[in-house]
């Protein structure tokens, strides 16, 4: 799976009962394949491309990167350590991490 083919999956995977109350902004700035945004809001998760609004949690990475997150050949801790991996809150992607998938 592709990074563009990931973000847009992600409002089929989130449940309804598991998004009510919360409210985020994401920003994904992937190098080579895209900027996308994930905005969760009133029991909802949607997706866009480009980047909009001010997120609550920016993370910017390269495609291949990103490709071995999802693929779990990668450590979001040692890429995050080695600056393969930027986030701008991670204790809002811990939050969400797994709702979207990577845990």
């Amino acid at each position: 799976m592709d990074v563009k083919e990931f973000i847009f999956s992600l409002p089929a995977k989130a449940k309804p009962e598991v998004l009510e109350g919360q409210n985020a902004l994401f920003h994904f700035d992937i190098a080579g394949a895209g900027q996308y945004t994930v905005k969760v809001a009133d029991g909802k998760l949607e997706t866009a491309e480009g980047l909009e609004g001010e997120p609550s949690c920016k993370v910017s990475t390269s495609a291949e990167s990103f490709e071995k997150l999802l693929k779990g050949e990668l450590n979001p801790m040692m890429a995050m350590m080695t600056g393969k991996l930027k986030i701008s809150n991670p204790g809002e992607m811990l939050k969400y991490a797994k709702i979207f998938g990577l845990m």
